[in-house]
């Protein structure tokens, strides 16, 4: 019968409040020698979400002949994981897109397991990217005895530097922390560019990243130094509604230029309109019915100006509204330049009519 066993380790009790407690209750996964297809698919998944950072993978991105090889015994676990990790598709997401040491200490986080623990270590991977390439040095995590010890050639790798391990570095135990994201989120950092999470903590040797203060007399500054609340910077709501504002305010001022254009129609058409209102009122006046055509004149009242647009509030609100009114005024003064350019037509078909009468004579 085929199967997959799990184990837990010897140590169950979650270090940390953030996510640490979801991903102790995930207990590794081992191929063993026989499986059923649904096995091997649960394997597949596991590879995927670990190496990849538990980032989303398209039907058309994975790898269809190593999970082949995989099903058909050919290759082992560690060597899907290999694969996985030397292929196009980890590559573009975790080294080519990303600074050298952020896809070091992701290379330790997905395939160790763990942070990185000091410099020499950052050091040691670097040296090798420079002398033996990409590959070379995906292969030296996994030909590690490390990786050996703790996964061996058929265990899916899993996160583990959560946990206090004897004879591990306290600083490891802690970089962890800031490498390990929630079950919702991914490594595929797109927002804030992936940068290095370690590189203070590991380069100063101490988990708050700072450089260690040896002078008494700056050590007291430092300890009565009054705490000082920094300002945080925006939020992405913040930003989202800052941007809504610009958005809302570019608009607003294409409403202005817009008006303007309108007021400057209203003010040339005015001349020949009031020729043409006169000449209606004359029409009017025979009209056998007084009270439409009193309506109908009522109705011609053109305005001589439109009132100045004051500035944009600064509040969104209150430009939102000032933004719908002005909208408003556009509509009403697209129905009076209408009422204009009729009224105009007839004033100069008049006066042409005068003109024509002027210079026969």
């Amino acid at each position: 019968m085929i199967m997959i066993s799990t184990f837990t380790s010897s140590i169950t009790t979650p270090t940390s409040k953030l996510s640490t407690s979801l991903w102790e209750e995930t207990n590794p996964i081992e191929l063993q020698p026989c499986s059923s297809q649904e096995e091997f698919a649960t394997v597949i998944r596991a590879v995927y979400r670990q190496v990849l950072g538990n980032a989303y993978v398209m039907e058309s991105e994975r790898l269809v002949v190593p999970e082949s090889q995989l099903k058909l015994g050919e290759i082992s676990v560690r060597e899907f994981v290999r694969q996985v990790a030397q292929s196009e598709l980890y590559r573009s997401r975790f080294f080519d897109n990303c600074p050298r040491y952020r896809a070091i200490e992701l290379n330790f986080k997905h395939l160790l397991g763990r942070a990185p623990d000091d410099y020499s270590e950052m050091k040691y991977h670097s040296s090798i990217l420079d002398t033996k390439g990409y590959e070379a040095d995906i292969d030296s995590y996994l030909d590690s005895d490390e990786y050996q010890d703790y996964f061996g050639e058929n265990i899916v790798p899993f996160y583990r530097g959560y946990k206090t391990q004897t004879g591990k570095k306290l600083l490891g135990f802690t970089n962890m922390f800031k490498l390990l994201p929630s079950m919702s989120s991914s490594d595929k950092d797109l927002v804030s560019g992936n940068y290095p999470r370690l590189n203070q903590s590991i380069i100063y040797n101490n988990p708050s990243g700072t450089l260690p203060v040896t002078n008494v007399a700056q050590l007291l500054a430092k300890v009565l130094k009054p705490n000082i609340q920094i300002a945080k910077g925006p939020t992405p709501a913040d930003l989202a509604r800052q941007k809504a504002y610009q958005d809302l305010q570019a608009k607003f001022q294409e409403q202005v230029q817009l008006l303007e254009i309108m007021k400057k129609q209203l003010a040339e058409l005015q001349p020949l309109a009031t020729i043409g209102s006169s000449q209606l009122n004359k029409w009017l006046s025979y009209s056998p019915s007084p009270g439409a055509a009193a309506d109908l004149i009522t109705s011609r009242k053109f305005p001589n100006q439109i009132a100045e647009t004051s500035q944009p509030p600064e509040s969104y609100e209150a430009l939102q509204q000032q933004y719908e009114q002005q909208e408003e005024e556009i509509t009403s003064l697209r129905e009076k330049i209408a009422d204009l350019q009729r009224s105009a037509a007839i004033g100069e078909a008049r006066l042409n009519k005068w003109r024509s009468r002027t210079f026969s004579r």
